[in-house]
């Protein structure tokens, strides 16, 4: 006997959710060994949030009715490696505007904390050490945003009222805004001179991979600060450390390459650099958003309307 029902697989209970269509059997999958119901009948797929791509993309191959792969991340690199199992005509969805705010709040937080010279004075609060002296501001400096998204717009957003010298917008072609060009990134080697800080926030693709290589830094101003909001392999993680280790360069990082950053790795006790454990999209802010993105894309799918940021469809 064939099958009718129509399954969309959630990471949260549908219960939580406000807004959900009545239309289809909603089944809650947040990557446990067991599945929570026959993975044939899925149609509308939601991926459990910063579980590994092993388990994300376990039941692809067993979703032969699938429609819709929702993911609950700006970038989609980690289900690339599924599409291939994929029927054709699937939509890829990315979660544009979830992580936008909190992303952002991080990128700023962590230009200014590596400015005001902040890790230093909570190791030295540990001593009981005072360390007075003068810190950068944020206050005159020239900051380039490379990838200029919803996210990289959200960073600006955060930087306006912090009276930087100049904002510089990148992305992967040259465009207009209301705030200013944006440039493509061919335009990058005569940018990179003028910044005092550089905030990636770029997606992770064939065209940003590695991006952040030695051409790069060795562009960078002297004592410019490197900010990577975006994925870890979008900076070259041994051309980055010689930079570190000479003290040329400062860094912030909430990705690294490899991630989790292994014991023992030197990027943990390199000279001038934050590390925080990819928390960008991990706040309080997250939820809320999530689910009301779900809640959207659900009503115009079970409405027979195209769904919203479609990053591919499957051929």
């Amino acid at each position: 006997m064939t099958s009718t029902t129509a399954d969309v697989w959630l990471p949260f209970p549908a219960r939580e959710i406000d807004g959900l269509p009545a239309s289809f059997q909603y089944r809650q999958w947040d990557g446990e060994e067991q599945f929570p119901a026959d993975p044939a009948d899925c149609v509308f797929y939601v991926t459990p949030y910063m579980k590994p791509p092993e388990v994300v993309l376990r039941p692809l191959p067993l979703m032969p009715k699938l429609r819709v792969l929702q993911t609950l991340t700006a970038g989609t690199d980690h289900v690339l490696g599924g599409i291939e199992d994929l029927p054709p005509g699937v939509r890829l969805c990315n979660a544009r505007g979830v992580h936008d705010a909190s992303t952002a709040e991080l990128a700023l937080t962590l230009t200014l904390a590596s400015l005001r010279g902040v890790p230093g004075m909570v190791r030295g609060q540990d001593r009981e050490e005072w360390h007075f002296g003068f810190y950068e501001a944020l206050a005159d400096k020239a900051v380039l945003i490379v990838g200029y998204g919803a996210v990289g717009a959200a960073v600006e957003d955060r930087l306006a009222p912090f009276e930087c010298a100049r904002i510089t917008r990148v992305a992967r072609s040259a465009r207009t805004t209301a705030r200013g060009p944006v440039h493509a990134l061919a335009d990058l080697p005569g940018l990179l001179p003028e910044a005092d800080v550089v905030i990636l926030s770029t997606p992770l693709t064939d065209a940003t991979r590695g991006l952040a290589d030695a051409a790069f830094l060795a562009r960078m101003k002297d004592g410019a600060l490197l900010v990577n909001i975006a994925r870890g392999p979008v900076v070259d993680t041994g051309a980055l450390l010689a930079e570190l280790e000479s003290g040329r360069l400062r860094a912030a990082l909430d990705v690294t390459d490899p991630e989790p950053l292994p014991a023992g790795h030197p990027l943990w006790h390199a000279p001038h650099v934050l590390i925080t454990p990819h928390v960008g999209g991990s706040s309080s802010a997250f939820e809320p958003r999530a689910k009301r993105l779900l809640a959207r894309q659900l009503t115009r799918f079970a409405a027979g309307e195209p769904v919203e940021h479609t990053v591919m469809i499957t051929e």
